[in-house]
């Protein structure tokens, strides 16, 4: 078909890309070989680098190995943004297993179907939720449970002072010696073999689940292949077209268990050796303020609702945050007034992009430092087509201006819907990814969107649907 969008891409953007022919995780591998001293991870001033990361995911991966976990089987992680989440999410992956993403803001009947509904039986949880996954365990598959501090990978004088004054307050010590199958990360890790066993994972297996309400908002999963996420991260890669090796720092606020914190923080700054600076708390602003003026970082992916806390921090004066380069803002629409204060704040570019959890997620952006139209999602990334069809059949393609669904192809579209065949033939067909989102295109291949055909809403870049509340409102 006829892509008027090419056009409009920078002049340091191909068309078509190259993809690796290797899971995801072999990226970290390769990265740690060729840059091993770099910094991979920045949390609360401690570094890691990636030697010690890989060293991580080789050793929790082979503990993994050593508690039964087999190709294909599912392992949860349950924590914020912290080492734990990459050492937990890439040691899954190279151990051959699914990693199932958890947002640490779920409520118990939350976890307890999420574990049900994917059938993991090995979690990786952060202390202070561990109370929840006990109160839920015993109608789940889980068999095993691997509880870590959040304090592990802090500097040791910011972990004593977190032992003397928070830990317990803030929940994070916890009991687990009478609990069965229960174990402490660190322990785990010191008793496990250097490496794990080789295990033949292939660019089309399945590599995680992704829970999203989707076009119905009933929760299920997104079955994300290797190959769907290295495509999107290569994606990102390309339309960042200035980015250097070994050189960038990713901020990383947006939450990693989110497809769009893990492509865009953690996955892109792996494939490139960038660092991502870990912030675990998004609304603490000061806090983030005092790490960009420590760090420099240079990318800063994120929300509106993230934009706004930035723009509107009373001591924004006090910090110099001149370092970042280039934003792409996704989860919901970008106001003119916040893209553009941002933009004099700090001499960045900040864009407008979009995406969904069946997409890995992104498949639309502005050009970062090209013609970028407010009030668009830009245009379709490398490698990805997009159209849109009337609603009434979904198979008429509607000319430029009519107003209709959006539908895409690309590499970084899943599977399917996990172990949901009807739901996946409704949002997969022929081949095109229907995302319930109302959309139109402009003659020269510009998207914008102007409703959503599915009934939900957006706060603070999260999606609730109407129909979670209504749950909870039944049971009074």
């Amino acid at each position: 078909m006829e892509k008027p969008w090419l056009k409009n891409y920078e002049p340091g953007v191909p068309h078509t890309l190259e993809y690796p022919d290797r899971p995801l995780h072999a990226n970290l591998e390769e990265i740690a070989r060729r840059y091993p001293d770099a910094t991979a991870t920045i949390f609360l001033e401690a570094t890691m680098t990636y030697r010690q990361l890989n060293e991580l995911v080789d050793r929790f991966a082979a503990a993994l190995q050593q508690l039964g976990v087999k190709k294909g089987d599912r392992v949860a992680v349950y924590t914020a943004n912290c080492p734990q989440f990459v050492i937990g999410y890439y040691g899954a992956l190279r151990a051959g297993a699914i990693a199932v993403t958890f947002n640490p803001l779920y409520a118990a009947r939350e976890v307890e179907h999420q574990l049900q509904d994917s059938g993991a039986e090995t979690m990786l949880v952060m202390s202070r939720f561990y109370p929840i996954v006990q109160k839920v365990r015993a109608n789940t598959p889980l068999k095993q449970v691997i509880v870590t501090n959040i304090k592990e990978y802090f500097p040791p004088l910011t972990k004593l002072l977190f032992t003397i004054a928070k830990e317990k307050s803030e929940g994070d010590r916890q009991d687990i010696s009478g609990d069965a199958n229960t174990y402490w990360l660190q322990d785990l890790l010191k008793r496990a073999p250097a490496k794990p066993k080789p295990v033949d994972i292939r660019p089309d297996d399945t590599a995680c689940l992704l829970y999203t309400g989707g076009t119905t908002g009933v929760p299920k999963a997104a079955e994300l292949t290797n190959a769907n996420l290295m495509a999107n991260a290569v994606m990102c890669r390309a339309w960042l077209h200035d980015i250097r090796e070994a050189q960038e720092v990713v901020i990383t606020a947006i939450p990693l268990y989110h497809s769009y914190g893990m492509t865009t923080c953690m996955n892109l700054a792996i494939l490139t050796a960038g660092a991502m600076l870990l912030i675990p708390n998004p609304r603490d602003i000061p806090g983030l303020f005092k790490s960009i003026s420590k760090h420099h970082p240079t990318l800063f992916p994120g929300v509106p609702t993230m934009y706004v806390a930035f723009n509107n921090f009373a001591d924004i004066g006090k910090y110099d945050v001149t370092s970042i380069r280039a934003c792409i803002s996704g989860a919901a629409g970008l106001p003119v007034e916040v893209q553009t204060r941002f933009q004099q704040l700090t001499g960045a570019r900040l864009v407008e992009g979009y995406g969904l959890s069946e997409a890995s997620p992104v498949t639309h952006a502005n050009p970062v430092f090209g013609d970028n139209r407010i009030g668009t999602i830009g245009v379709p990334w490398p490698d990805t087509v997009a159209k849109i069809v009337d609603l009434e059949t979904g198979k008429k393609e509607l000319p430029p201006g009519e107003i209709g669904e959006l539908i895409i192809q690309g590499p970084q579209v899943m599977k399917g819907y996990w172990h949901k065949p009807e739901e996946t033939a409704i949002a997969l067909r022929d081949g095109w990814l229907y995302t319930g989102d109302i959309a139109k295109m402009s003659e020269d291949g510009y998207f914008q969107i102007v409703d959503r055909k599915k009934d939900m809403i957006i706060a603070g870049g999260f999606n609730i649907y109407p129909r979670d509340v209504e749950e909870v409102l039944y049971e009074h």
